[in-house]
């Protein structure tokens, strides 16, 4: 049997992944493969370079830094979360990313973009935690509209989420068959029909297929958490995710609220902890 992480996105919400990512490395729990969506990557792979507290530390440092978030951002670069500062400054020269750890740790640490073109997800295994990683994670979190489509790899590319939001499917494809779920909504929760597609056509003239995609997300969200709450009745896989709505802003820029958010995910992981445990190691 393989275990697997799954990581759902969700911007800030992230929040919660991370104190649960913290519980899980602090009580020594590992994953024979991982697998991350927009905030699910660019937080996730701190479990991979196992770098404790790092998000909470430099999101609650850097959230009302300007080039971290802005309107000012997204009206001079064309990306709300500033790319040069995100993905070079911060990881580089501010709070920084350990790829030795990331590289040498065997772990595969898979990140999910969705293409512009076609609308479907595409699934990069990482390496060395390098620039080319650092392109997938930023397409993996470049949400729609806000943000430009990253070129990589043959691909241009946007948010994970819109084709895939949880990529458990993939990771089961693949042969991780115990896999660890961390959602950033409640149970029963349930997305409503957003943008009509002529509209996001519009606004996304050259990403039609990310636009049809975007279209029909909440079917396609709706429906992974039906099977979801199935696989778990099931016993077949194990959720953590929060017992009420989060209440946070995809853009927040108060500390307190970050560490509140933090601090429910590293409670309701020390909760299920034991639980976890036999769970993914029964049988082995």
């Amino acid at each position: 049997m393989k275990t697997g992480l799954v990581l759902e996105g969700g911007a800030m919400r992230g929040m919660f992944t991370c104190g649960v990512l913290d519980v899980l490395m602090e009580h020594g729990i590992d994953f024979d493969g991982a697998a991350g969506v927009s905030a699910g990557a660019v937080f996730g792979c701190n479990f991979k370079s196992h770098q404790i507290g790092r998000p909470i530390r430099y999101n609650k440092k850097y959230c009302n830094d300007p080039r971290y978030c802005s309107l000012r951002s997204l009206i001079t670069t064309g990306d709300l979360y500033g790319a040069d500062f995100c993905y070079r400054e911060l990881p580089d020269e501010l709070d920084p990313f350990d790829r030795k750890t990331f590289s040498n740790n065997p772990l595969p640490f898979y990140i999910t973009a969705t293409d512009t073109q076609t609308g479907k997800a595409v699934y990069h295994l990482c390496s060395d935690g390098g620039g080319e990683d650092l392109k997938w994670m930023r397409a993996s979190a470049s949400m729609p509209i806000v943000s430009r489509p990253v070129q990589v790899d043959g691909h241009m590319l946007l948010d994970g989420g819109i084709a895939d939001p949880v990529p458990y499917q993939f990771m089961s494809g693949i042969g991780y068959n115990r896999l660890l779920l961390i959602l950033t909504q409640p149970k029963g929760y349930r997305k409503k029909k957003g943008l009509p597609l002529p509209l996001l056509r519009l606004f996304l003239p050259h990403a039609q297929g990310a636009a049809k995609a975007m279209a029909c997300r909440y079917s396609i969200y709706n429906q992974q958490m039906e099977e979801i709450d199935r696989l778990e009745q099931e016993k077949s896989v194990f959720v953590i995710r929060p017992l009420q709505a989060l209440g946070i802003s995809r853009t927040e820029k108060d500390p307190e609220e970050l560490e509140r958010v933090y601090q429910l995910g590293r409670a309701e992981a020390l909760r299920l902890l034991t639980s976890l445990q036999l769970f993914l190691y029964k049988g082995n």
